[in-house]
C-alpha cells in the first residue's frame, strides 16, 4: 500500500511539473505563488457582449481581421490591452529596489515621465522588456501576461528586507489603447485632458485616468473596471474596435520590442535597441547583467541589432523563428522577436540580425530557400 501511495504521489508530482513546464514557468520557481494575470471576468463578459472573440485572455478580433487591420493603418482604432500583464510595486523602498534590478534609471521616472526598460539575467540577457510608470507612490510595470507570473516571482526573490510589495494589478485596472489620425482629438474630447504637443512617453495629467502618450496619435488609458465601460462606449462611437494583433502591429511599426517566452534570455538590451528608446542607463549603479551590458557598450562591438522588416508569406511567422543568410552558411543569422499580420498582406516583424549579414546579403526566413526579408526604416536612429 505504501509503495502504491508513493507511486501515485510520484505520478502526481510529475504531472504537476509537466503542466507547469507547459506553461513555460520552471517548476521550482512557483511554490506558494498564485497564478493570475488574467483579464477581469466582468470586463471580459462586457467585451464578449460587444462581439469580441477572446482566447486565453486576449482579444483576437471583433469579427473582421482584415477590416480591423485596414482601419489600424488608415483610421482610428481602440484596442483592449489585456494581453499585457501589470505588476504593481509599492512601499517606501520601491524606487531603490527597482533601481537595483532594472536596466533603466528609476530616478528619471516621475508622475509625468514614463520609460521603457528591461530585466536581465546575470549574463545580461533580457528576461523581460516592459513599460514602467509611476502613479501616486506606486510603480507599474507592463509586460506580456505570459511572462507576468514568472517575472513577478523572480523579482520577489530579491526583495529580502526591503520595504517593497509586488502585486498583480492585471485584473483590477483595464488598459485601453487608442491610435490613429483622430486619436489625440478623441482622447482629449472624452477625458478633458489636452493631448496636443505632448512629448511621447509622457503621462498626461488627469484626475481619474492614467493617460500615457506613446507616440503622436497613440495613447494608452489605464482606469478602473467601472470607468472602462464608459470610456469604451465613447470610443466605440468614433473608433474601430480591434484585436491585439493590430496593437502589436503598431508596436512593430514603432520599433518597440516585446520579449516573449520564445525569446527570453537570447538578447542583450542593446541588441533589441533599448539604448535607442531610453531603456538603458549607462550612468546608474549595478543591476543584474549590468557589467556585461556596460562592457558591450564601451569595449565591445555589437554584432547584432534589431531591424524592422516585412515577410511576404501566407504561412504564420512566429517569435523565435530563425533567419538565415548565405554568409553564415548553415548557422542562423538572426531571430524574429515580434511578428504581426500586415494590412498589406504577409507579416511585419522586428528581428535581431547580424549587422554584417544585413550589409552584405539577403536575409531569409526559416531557411536559405525561404522568403526574403524586405528591410524597412525604423522610426528612430540607432546609436553609432
Amino acid at each position: 500500500m505504501k509503495l502504491l501511495e508513493r507511486q501515485q504521489n510520484g505520478i502526481k508530482t510529475h504531472l504537476q511539473r509537466l503542466v507547469l513546464d507547459l506553461d513555460g514557468i520552471p517548476y521550482n520557481c512557483v511554490h506558494q505563488f498564485s497564478y493570475s494575470f488574467y483579464m477581469n471576468p466582468v470586463w471580459q463578459t462586457y467585451l464578449r457582449n460587444r462581439h469580441a472573440v477572446i482566447e486565453n485572455n486576449c482579444v483576437i478580433h471583433f469579427g473582421d481581421n482584415a477590416t480591423e487591420l485596414e482601419d489600424t493603418q488608415t483610421g482610428t482604432i481602440a484596442a483592449d490591452l489585456s494581453h499585457y500583464g501589470l505588476i504593481r510595486f509599492s512601499g517606501n523602498d520601491a524606487p531603490s529596489y527597482l533601481q537595483s534590478q532594472l536596466s533603466c534609471d528609476i530616478r528619471e521616472i516621475n508622475l509625468k515621465k514614463v520609460q521603457y526598460g528591461s530585466y536581465c539575467n546575470p549574463k545580461g540577457r533580457v528576461l523581460a522588456s516592459f513599460l514602467l510608470w509611476q502613479q501616486d507612490d506606486n510603480f507599474f510595470m507592463q509586460l506580456p501576461a505570459s511572462l507576468g507570473p514568472s517575472i513577478q516571482k523572480r523579482l520577489s526573490l530579491y526583495v529580502l528586507r526591503a520595504h517593497v510589495q509586488l502585486n498583480d494589478a492585471s485584473d483590477t485596472l483595464v488598459r485601453i489603447g487608442i491610435a490613429g489620425r483622430n486619436a489625440a482629438a478623441l482622447t482629449e474630447e472624452i477625458t478633458g485632458s489636452s493631448c496636443n504637443l505632448i512629448q511621447p512617453i509622457q503621462v498626461i495629467p488627469n484626475e481619474n485616468i492614467t493617460i500615457i502618450s506613446l507616440a503622436q496619435n497613440r495613447f494608452e488609458l489605464i482606469t478602473s473596471i467601472e470607468n472602462a465601460t464608459t470610456l469604451w462606449e465613447h470610443f466605440n462611437q468614433h473608433a474601430k474596435p480591434v484585436g491585439a494583433n493590430c496593437w502589436n502591429w503598431l508596436d512593430i511599426q514603432s520599433g518597440i520590442p516585446v520579449i516573449l517566452p520564445e525569446t527570453q534570455e537570447q538578447f542583450l538590451p542593446q541588441m533589441i535597441n533599448l539604448d535607442a528608446i531610453g531603456g538603458i542607463s549607462f550612468k546608474k549603479g549595478c543591476y543584474p547583467g549590468q557589467e556585461i551590458v556596460a562592457r558591450t557598450q564601451y569595449l565591445g562591438k555589437l554584432k547584432r541589432r534589431m531591424f524592422l522588416a516585412h515577410i511576404a508569406t501566407a504561412e504564420v511567422v512566429r517569435a523565435g523563428d530563425e533567419l538565415y543568410s548565405i554568409d553564415m552558411d548553415d548557422q542562423s543569422s538572426g531571430n524574429i522577436i515580434n511578428a504581426a499580420l500586415s494590412p498589406n498582406g504577409g507579416f511585419d516583424i522586428l528581428a535581431v540580425i547580424q549587422q554584417n549579414s544585413i550589409d552584405s546579403c539577403q536575409i531569409h526566413w526559416r531557411s536559405l530557400q525561404g522568403p526574403v526579408l524586405e528591410i524597412k526604416l525604423l522610426p528612430y536612429s540607432l546609436p553609432a
